[in-house]
């Protein structure tokens, strides 16, 4: 039997905002395979994420998968991925109450923080996406839209790679990031410079598996088919896009976020050792496919 055991390996769960998501799902895949958790959600939803993580009409999301127990997170920081230090952060933002109350919640700070408490991060997740105009044409979309969703949904990236480098060298550290087939061709609806963002990302996690692997850190991405979370409604019509790649992917039906959380946890495994730099697709066959 092939063993499949991440026991003791410290996994950074990034962009957590529900039960729904693949964050969710991704950090619960890999507590059962072993690891322990430690999430970093964005300020305005971390009161959100910590009710989800205690009260009990959410305890069947917290069951983790394969009889593992129930899901256990054992520190929760604030990040905000707008910012690489605090020294970015501006005053309307400092000033904002669900700010305040949070010492440090920049990419730096945040990876720092980790590492010196845990003494090391052998797997980063990066399920990070943002643009507030995403549901406008790429022609309507504004330079600061434009330039938000590349800092925060492709840039952050590397920010945190280099932050978290130094906790990762020579672990056999995994990174994962979580990408779309918009980033290759286009998606209605996926504007805003989302698109431009997703194909910046993709890039990015080559060129940062070039940079690192000497240091044995493996870089790969997950582009997942469309999937209802909370998230994808800011998007469009989901259904219709759910619908229309079921109809068409060779395995004629959708993906779930468990395939996703699980195809996570083979590419921070050992069997994945020789893997880097790769963009694994979880979408049912769907980009194979030109018509």
């Amino acid at each position: 039997m092939i063993p499949v055991d991440l026991k003791g390996k410290v996994a950074l769960v990034t962009g957590v905002a529900d039960n729904v998501g693949f964050a969710w799902h991704i950090a619960k895949h890999l507590q059962a395979a072993g690891a322990r958790l430690v999430f970093a959600t964005h300020p305005r939803v971390y009161g959100i994420v910590e009710s989800i993580l205690t009260r009990d009409a959410d305890a069947e999301s917290r069951v983790l998968p394969y009889g593992a127990g129930s899901l256990t997170v054992e520190k929760m920081f604030a990040c905000d991925a707008n910012f690489d230090t605090m020294d970015d952060v501006d005053e309307k933002t400092r000033t904002d109450r669900r700010y305040a109350k949070f010492d440090d919640y920049s990419i730096h700070g945040v990876m720092n923080a980790v590492g010196k408490e845990f003494g090391s991060i052998d797997i980063l997740i990066h399920s990070i996406a943002f643009s507030p105009e995403i549901k406008n044409l790429q022609l309507n979309t504004s330079r600061a839209a434009y330039m938000t969703a590349l800092g925060v949904s492709a840039y952050s990236l590397t920010s945190m790679v280099r932050a978290g480098l130094p906790y990762m060298e020579g672990r056999n550290a995994s990174v994962v990031g979580l990408t779309y087939l918009g980033g290759e061709r286009v998606i209605p609806h996926y504007g805003g410079g989302m698109s431009t963002a997703k194909a910046a990302l993709q890039i990015d996690a080559g060129q940062l598996a070039s940079n690192v692997g000497g240091k044995g850190v493996r870089v790969n991405l997950i582009s997942a088919g469309p999937y209802a979370s909370r998230a994808a409604s800011a998007i469009g019509d989901i259904k219709n896009m759910i619908d229309y790649a079921s109809a068409r992917s060779p395995l004629q039906r959708c993906i779930s976020a468990d395939e996703v959380g699980a195809s996570t946890v083979f590419l921070c495994s050992d069997l994945a050792s020789a893997v880097t730099g790769q963009v694994l697709y979880v979408d049912c066959g769907y980009h194979i496919m030109g018509v």
